[in-house]
């Protein structure tokens, strides 16, 4: 590695062997981690030859008294340095508090490795302007329900009819999007308006389990399976009977765990590592991919997942529905302990709505937590977001920009966003026919899949209902 892209990791952490973890994984994403026992050494150390060469700050232990002290000293010596703080358990009040002091970021610990990593790559990012918060946000969110998600784009409201009518199966689904579109939001949903709402809610992250452990992790494993399996060990797989396992970014799946996932469908028997007996569970399968599943993906689960296809759109591509879930966003975070309501301008909204958001809903959400924290009026306003204006108009990366939105589209959505998109990004109304069909969807999606009460709420019969869906074209798979 040249001299010129070395990254070190400043660690200010007391706990020795807390710095020997956090320097291992730190090290295998091409991190060279320093340590400071204490904020006078952190501060010479960014202060000395090679202070330049400190890419990032991790404050490994949060203190309430001592902490924001720490992190004011060390925005003292450079101003723009990335700092994440790790602290024990949720708390609000200790993350508000923290972002407050000047922290960028604020993990829970014990914190995974790849959590560690994503947060290390994000904040370190030079092309992030100042201001953005990376996920914090929707660590602290509640779950909604599918009648609470905001959107009334066409695409949007078409995923949620097909995902409230899939919430009364028992069938596995896929759930296709970008990073940070919402995909984990709508299959904690799907749950909830299910009959398993009372059962687990488990989730895995394919992408962090390592491809040898990730048998043990999802199906579990008997004491000698293998070099290290001490103890039993109960998977997911079985934690997860009679509810649900989102299994998220599945096609990080080694071939051969696809294959015996596969099985267990068909089955409903879970084989334990090195077991020769099984377990019957009966468990709902939920699968996340930020793209389609590729031709090397296993065809028997493939097919078994894509018998239900939930996609979510990006939210650049329904721009109208910006200033709707900005204020629903802007709600849930000034309910929250130490951050007082505020309300927001419709010059903030216009500028969010110019903006091309490549993290999707949840960096909407982490950039308002962050401008909610840092307001000092009652309202946020277009000064509260210079960093996103500015990146909508100078910024070369692919994403950073949203299409051009009409002026009447624009006027309508800041005047309330109605439930159904009456106009076209061009300014001009569209058609009945879509509208009719938003229209059907958006019952489907409310009235959770139930095609009775849809076509009783609509005044129709359930023949006419089921009539017009095949003439509109409208899938509400399942």
């Amino acid at each position: 590695m040249r001299a010129d892209t070395i990254r070190f990791l400043l660690l200010v952490d007391a706990d020795p062997v807390d710095r020997r973890l956090v320097a291992a994984t730190a090290s295998r994403a091409g991190w060279n981690t320093l340590g400071a026992p204490s904020a006078s050494e952190a501060c010479e150390l960014l202060g000395g030859p090679n202070g330049h060469e400190i890419r990032a700050v991790l404050v490994g232990k949060w203190d309430p008294v001592t902490g924001p002290a720490l992190v004011r000293s060390l925005r003292a010596d450079r101003p723009g340095l990335p700092i994440i703080v790790l602290a024990e358990g949720g708390s609000v009040g200790q993350a508000v508090e923290a972002m407050r002091a000047g922290a960028s970021d604020f993990l829970v610990r014990p914190v995974a490795a790849d959590r560690l990593v994503e947060a290390l790559a994000v904040n370190a990012d030079r092309r992030r302007a100042a201001g953005e918060l990376a996920p914090l946000s929707e660590k602290m969110a509640p779950s909604l329900s599918l009648d609470e998600l905001v959107g009334a784009a066409p695409d949007f409201r078409a995923a949620l009819a097909v995902a409230a009518k899939a919430a009364r199966s028992r069938l596995a689904l896929l759930i296709v999007g970008e990073a940070g579109a919402g995909k984990e939001t709508i299959a904690r949903a799907i749950h909830e308006a299910s009959p398993r709402a009372r059962g687990p809610f488990l989730t895995i992250d394919c992408r962090a389990v390592p491809a040898n452990i990730v048998d043990s992790e999802l199906f579990g494993h008997v004491a000698g399976a293998f070099p290290g399996a001490f103890a039993e060990r109960i998977g997911k797989l079985v934690e997860a009977d009679g509810g649900t396992l989102l299994l998220d970014e599945v096609a990080s799946l080694p071939l051969s765990t696809q294959k015996l996932l596969d099985r267990v469908l068909a089955t409903g028997e879970v084989r334990p590592v090195g077991c020769n007996g099984s377990n019957s569970v009966d468990v709902r399968l939920i699968a996340t991919s930020s793209k389609p599943l590729a031709d090397d993906f296993d065809p028997g689960l493939a097919e078994r997942l894509s018998g239900t296809i939930v996609p979510v759109p990006a939210l650049r591509e329904r721009t109208g529905d910006i200033p709707a879930l900005a204020r629903h966003l802007l709600a849930r975070h000034t309910g929250q302990p130490g951050i007082r309501p505020l309300s927001i301008g419709e010059d903030a909204l216009a500028v969010l709505m110019r903006y091309g958001w490549p993290g999707n809903v949840r960096q909407l959400s982490n950039v308002l937590f962050r401008a909610a924290l840092q307001c000092q009026g009652a309202a946020l306003t277009a000064d509260d977001f210079p960093h996103i204006a500015l990146q909508s108009r100078f910024s070369n990366r692919i994403g950073d920009n949203a299409g051009e939105i009409g002026a009447t589209a624009t006027s309508a959505a800041l005047a309330g966003a109605p439930s159904i998109t009456l106009w076209r990004t061009d300014g001009h109304l569209r058609t009945l026919e879509e509208v009719e069909a938003d229209l059907i969807r958006l019952a489907i999606g409310h009235y959770r899949g139930k095609m009775t009460e849809v076509a009783r709420r609509l005044g129709i019969g359930r023949s006419t209902l089921y009539r017009k869906l095949g003439e509109l074209g409208i899938d509400t798979g399942a």
